[in-house]
């Protein structure tokens, strides 16, 4: 039947009423749109399962979980019966990525990738370690964290043989980017000549410690002997070679750490140990000499600890060794290198190693190597190309921005980016095509602003500016693209339902007092007014100033805010203090009544606060809990990375009943599965922070239902954004296997980053 062109439009707008989600649409027609893409799209894995892979996961000590298992299954797949080069396991934090990566270097190496290189935060790489000897059997494990990374490289670099059990090597992320110091290196000789008075001078010149030539300053295209006061300038600014015999003319160093003794090493490494102290320390290595003692210490621990003297007696009390092991137990950090050298890891794996030496690298956090010029991204875009095939591990896989993926495609599987057009300039840079791949599938605003000339004196002119910014989101055709193809989708849910228990989100809204609001609408007012006048002007220079007073200040109004323009140094704003040290804040009354309220039902709680420096909020915290009646303690970045783990044990040993900290210190790596509770008083506006921070506790090996408590203080800027994190959530979920409500949802309409559009809603 024809239609004519009114009846046509009219049929394409279904009724409201019969208007559907994007999400109820795959519900009522999942089944044949799943039929069709199967068809058109055969899956790697269909479930399938290799039992011969199965049968290897089958001999760990610890065995994976069904959905673990699929995953394992899904990921050897891809790398090894499709040959993909790299592949991604986007999994739900406390899936068990460490787990089933372990599970997928062990199947590699049966395949004949023998060796694992594991690139882990530097505070996991013990972790690692515990992780690996705890799940598989006669596994050899070589920690590259210590000034001893070069010796043990270059041990590596002559051991050709094939390995007969899987050997993993974890490498620290600060310290794979570490390179070395150096200083000019040249030989002095001075000469001895008269002025035209007869006076006696002494002359200092540079000449190679080589071939003994002298140095001419080439800088300034002079042939004379270069002074070595001029020498040492001049060489100080790159590495450079004799120009008679090549020689090096720079030696290496140990910038600010002088050369130190064994037995200054020795101890050192003795006093990291629990219950041994300088006096100890002297005291063991008087009795038994600095290069015993640095051997087992050096090589095993567990030896040090059972050490007897010469009548065959324990020197350690049963107390002192139970500190140890437990110690030991809770971090597994008891590895002590007594090497002194510099080398930046990856340009040793680069230059000396042979190409596919390591058969697996895995990438473990990988998001935190999405930034186009960090060191740590490019040098692991080095580790992904001398590596056989490339695992990557997050939970968190965009930020909100085409260009989070980019770089990171790029750094796993150039040659791909490369056929699909996105290439290096002839520059080498790759700025453009990462440009043109946030046009192809992400969102780019471009702003094109129109003023009236008043350089024209007879006639009117105007002059239009034009600029781009990228804005969040990712199109449906890029997910198709790039993240199905090689990623590995996990969600907590999708394990058995007995391994977990509930997981729930609370937002409570807190009014402020009387005093509190007065004080904040007056800032408000003050502030936004300076803001909006500076917007107009074109200065930004104001917004983040802005911004973070209005979030900060009614949890910071215990002290008086003075706030002064960051560039001229002006006044914009004073508002004094509207509560003492004795005052309680309604946020940290919904605090205390909070763990009033766990701590009748015996769960202990953790508490996130996102100021910790100028503006301190967890010193008061304390305070304010401490006086409710609660034992607290407080996680400060001063407590090192690799330490974290065993100084919450410590605490909870204790009998704490909350722990605060800032969420940024604990959210990747550590099991905080002692606090149920968790309680956020600010939640920042950082998606990777707030989603990983806030699984902490709900982890495989919780038994207690988990529920995350957000605080926010109504009529405030701290509404505004926790609405805006939940939209920008949900735009990055659109990458983790999540459905969105509506197609166009995974472009983020809104395109403003959490700053931007908090600014808007303020100058409004």
């Amino acid at each position: 039947m024809q239609l004519a062109h009114a009846d046509f439009a009219s049929a394409l707008v279904l009724p409201e009423a019969a208007q559907l989600s994007l999400a109820e649409f795959v519900d009522d027609f999942g089944a044949s749109l799943l039929d069709a893409v199967r068809r058109q799209n055969p899956p790697v894995y269909d479930g399938a399962a290799d039992p011969r892979r199965d049968e290897l996961m089958d001999r760990l000590r610890r065995k994976p979980f069904p959905a673990q298992r699929d995953a394992v299954q899904a990921l050897t797949r891809l790398l090894l019966d499709t040959g993909d080069p790299a592949a991604i396991l986007n999994a739900e934090m406390g899936t068990g990525k460490t787990m089933m990566a372990i599970a997928a270097a062990v199947v590699m190496h049966e395949a004949g990738f023998r060796r694992t290189l594991v690139l882990s935060p530097p505070h996991l790489v013990y972790k690692w370690r515990r992780e690996i000897m705890l799940t598989v059997p006669d596994a050899r494990v070589w920690i590259l964290n210590g000034p001893d990374t070069l010796q043990k490289l270059l041990t590596l670099r002559a051991m050709r043989t094939v390995p007969a059990v899987p050997e993993f090597f974890v490498l620290g992320r600060v310290r794979m980017r570490m390179g070395f110091h150096w200083r000019p290196a040249f030989n002095v000789r001075r000469t001895v000549y008269r002025d035209e008075l007869g006076a006696r001078h002494v002359a200092a010149y540079a000449t190679c410690p080589d071939c003994g030539q002298w140095l001419t300053d080439r800088a300034n295209d002079s042939e004379l002997p270069m002074s070595a006061a001029r020498a040492k300038v001049v060489l100080d600014e790159n590495r450079s070679a004799c120009p008679h015999c090549s020689g090096r003319l720079w030696t290496l160093t140990r910038k600010g750490k002088p050369q130190r003794s064994h037995r200054e090493l020795v101890m050192d490494a003795l006093q990291q140990l629990p219950t041994i102290g300088v006096k100890t320390a002297d005291n063991l290595v008087r009795r038994f000499g600095e290069e015993m003692l640095g051997a087992m210490l050096a090589d095993n621990v567990h030896e040090f600890i059972n050490l007897m003297d010469e009548e065959g007696e324990l020197v350690f009390s049963d107390r002192q060794a139970a500190r140890m092991e437990r110690a030991m137990a809770a971090m597994a950090a008891m590895e002590i290198g007594f090497g002194q050298g510099d080398y930046q890891a990856t340009e040793f794996v680069k230059r000396y190693l042979p190409q596919g030496y390591f058969g697996l690298l895995v990438v473990d956090e990988g998001h935190e190597y999405k930034n186009a010029g960090s060191a740590q991204g490019q040098a692991m875009g080095v580790l992904a190309a001398k590596c056989s095939r490339t695992l990557l591990l997050t939970g968190t896989l965009m930020g909100g921005y085409a260009e989070d993926l980019f770089y990171l495609l790029w750094r796993l599987n150039p040659r791909a980016m490369i056929d699909d057009g996105y290439r290096p300039n002839v520059r080498r840079s790759l700025g453009p095509a990462a440009m043109a791949f946030m046009r192809d599938h992400g969102v780019v605003k471009d702003i094109y602003r129109e003023a009236e000339s008043r350089s024209h004196r007879t006639a009117k002119g105007k002059t239009i500016s034009h600029r781009t910014a990228k804005a969040p989101g990712f199109g449906p055709k890029g997910i198709m693209r790039y993240v199905l193809p090689c990623t590995v989708f996990l969600k907590l849910k999708d394990i058995d339902g007995d391994v977990l228990p509930s997981y729930r989100e609370v937002f409570e809204s807190v009014a402020m007092t009387e005093a509190q609001r007065e004080g904040y609408t007056k800032l408000a007012a003050l502030l936004t007014a300076e803001l909006r006048q500076a917007l107009r002007c074109g200065d930004a220079t104001l917004l983040g100033v802005v911004l973070q007073v209005l979030l900060a200040w009614p949890d910071c109004c215990f002290r008086d805010e003075l706030v002064r323009h960051p560039r001229t140094g002006a006044q914009l704003a004073y508002q004094m203090a509207v509560f003492d040290d004795g005052d309680v804040s309604p946020k940290e009354a919904a605090l205390i009544e909070l763990c009033r309220r766990e701590k009748g039902r015996g769960r202990k709680v953790l508490a996130y606060s996102i100021y910790t420096g100028t503006r301190d909020t967890t010193s008061r915290l304390r305070l304010q809990l401490e006086r409710a009646g609660f034992k607290v303690a407080v996680l400060r970045a001063g407590v090192e990375a690799a330490r974290r783990e065993d100084w919450v044990a410590d605490q909870v040993e204790r009998g704490i009943d909350v722990l605060v900290t800032n969420p940024e210190l604990v959210k990747t790596g550590l099991d905080l599965l002692d606090f149920p509770t968790i309680a956020y008083m600010q939640s920042g506006y950082n998606c990777y922070t707030l989603q990983q921070a806030s699984r902490r506790s709900w982890r495989i090996g919780q038994r207690n239902d988990v529920a995350v408590h957000f605080f926010g203080y109504a009529e405030s800027a701290q509404m505004d954004c926790l609405t805006l994190m939940a939209q920008k959530i949900a735009v990055a979920q659109s990458t983790s296997g999540d459905m969105p409500e509506t197609g166009l949802d995974v472009l983020n309409q809104t395109g403003d980053s959490i700053e931007v559009a908090l600014a808007k809603r303020l100058a409004a």
